[in-house]
């Protein structure tokens, strides 16, 4: 990633920012000398996630909600760069409370639109997800054939992309949805009821717990290292090339690797910290409802026009994940 990719002096409004993904976004670009403004009703988010920015004159705290327009207007003031990471994620969730996350990932996401429009905002970069493509058949996964949504957070990312490309089209925005696949790293909570399966799993075998896997642990994902995420959001808020504007991107590693494979290498990297984790052996459980058996990437549309090149594959993040998690549990 060339400096010119980077985002320096500039003024941006993290959405989501004290979330997993949010958090590192951050941290890098608070680092990179700008001034970040965080956004955060901490539902999800945790205020330890950002504590370590709160000191920088160059970060701000706003405790709020998209779900409020007053919050959204007063987080937009004077920002150049939009990066919407806020969301209700989680596919049980969104089928157990369709109400609220309709309600966070659509009528926010619309308000964090309008406000964007309002106050003059040049560019948003917005989370859309992996989730959109539904029941659509065929691997890898190509931006412009998607299926139906199989789940209420499936069908609110879809929502989103409609949205921003109702508002380019109407309001001249220039908008970039990022379709991310599977997302870990540093920072990602194990302890939440929906916690995804790589800190769950981490979690469990650092306590000499029995992992569940969803079914045989044959289904596979595209999992995407959070470091790759953050280097498309700044890819996509720095592009100058008109045709990469108004589209939306599959943020990936563009491989596909099973739920077995990925407790395998977690067993690996644990154990060179405890050997007695080698002997622990994952339960096989029912499959999730919503869950879809495989997911894979195609990057080339973000090679081509956001010249977005995958940094780490599986063995090499998880090696990362594990080593901050051994530091940090």
């Amino acid at each position: 990633m060339t400096e010119k990719s980077k985002i320096f002096n500039k003024k941006i409004l993290v959405t989501g920012g004290a979330g997993f993904i949010g958090s590192g976004i951050c941290e890098t670009l608070v680092n990179q000398n700008n001034e970040v403004v965080c956004l955060d009703n901490f539902i999800t988010g945790k205020k330890e996630n950002i504590a370590q920015l709160l000191d920088y004159n160059n970060f701000k705290l706003i405790e709020g909600d998209i779900r409020n327009i007053v919050d959204c207007q007063l987080a937009v003031k004077n920002v150049e760069i939009v990066l919407h990471q806020a969301a209700l994620g989680s596919i049980p969730r969104s089928i157990k409370d369709p109400v609220t996350t309709n309600a966070i990932n659509i009528d926010g996401f619309l308000n964090i639109l309008c406000a964007a429009k309002d106050s003059g905002v040049e560019r948003i970069v917005y989370a859309s997800s992996s989730s959109v493509y539904g029941d659509a058949d065929g691997l890898p996964k190509v931006e412009d054939r998607i299926g139906n949504p199989v789940s209420p957070y499936g069908l609110t990312k879809t929502a989103n992309e409609l949205y921003a490309k109702v508002f380019s089209n109407t309001y001249g925005m220039k908008l970039i949805g990022l379709r991310y696949f599977n997302v870990y790293g540093k920072r990602q909570d194990p302890f939440s009821t929906y916690a995804a399966v790589i800190p769950k799993f981490i979690s469990a075998l650092l306590k000499h717990e029995s992992p569940i896997i969803n079914g045989d642990g044959s289904f596979s994902r595209d999992f995407t290292y959070l470091d790759d995420v953050i280097q498309i959001n700044q890819l996509a808020a720095m592009s100058d090339n008109p045709e990469a504007l108004n589209q939306v991107y599959n943020v990936a590693a563009g491989e596909r690797n099973t739920i077995n494979t990925l407790y395998e290498l977690l067993i690996q990297n644990l154990s060179t910290f405890d050997n007695q984790i080698k002997n622990i052996n994952p339960i096989y459980s029912a499959v999730r409802q919503g869950d879809i058996p495989h997911s894979q990437a195609s990057i080339f549309k973000a090679q081509k026009f956001l010249n977005y090149q995958p940094q780490f594959n599986l063995r090499e993040g998880i090696k990362k994940t594990v080593e901050w998690y051994v530091k940090h549990m």
